[in-house]
């Protein structure tokens, strides 16, 4: 089975910054896009950042600018760099891979169990 485990989240002060890393592993034969959302307390999970499989970005407006998100394959992980960090970025973040377990099989999307970021005032 496949599993993707989130980490650094955290505290930090507005203005602060946050790298989360989420790292894929188990039966893994290929992964395609990956990509972060948010869900902050009463709202509903959206979009944050992606990336393919080649390196195309792509990002929300509320974090154009703020936020870059990266991936290293050889390590089958997912990066997101969070700079200026605003209250209104406090939410639990998800990564989420497109991963084929096997040659013939379809391409699935898994999430990770999310991390905690929190931004104070």
């Amino acid at each position: 089975q496949v599993q993707l485990v989130e980490s650094g989240g955290g505290l930090v002060q507005a203005g602060g910054s946050l790298r989360l890393s989420c790292a894929a592993s188990g039966s893994i034969f290929s992964i395609n896009g990956m990509g972060w959302h948010r869900q902050a307390t009463g709202k509903q999970r959206e979009l944050v950042a992606t990336i393919s499989s080649g390196g195309s970005t792509n990002y929300a407006d509320s974090v154009k600018g703020r936020f870059t998100i990266s991936r290293d394959n050889a390590k089958n992980t997912v990066y997101l760099q969070m700079n200026s960090l605003k209250p209104e970025d406090t939410a639990v973040y998800y990564c989420a891979a497109e991963i084929r377990t096997w040659r013939a099989g379809p391409r699935d999307v898994y999430w990770g169990q999310g991390t905690q970021v929190t931004v104070s005032s």
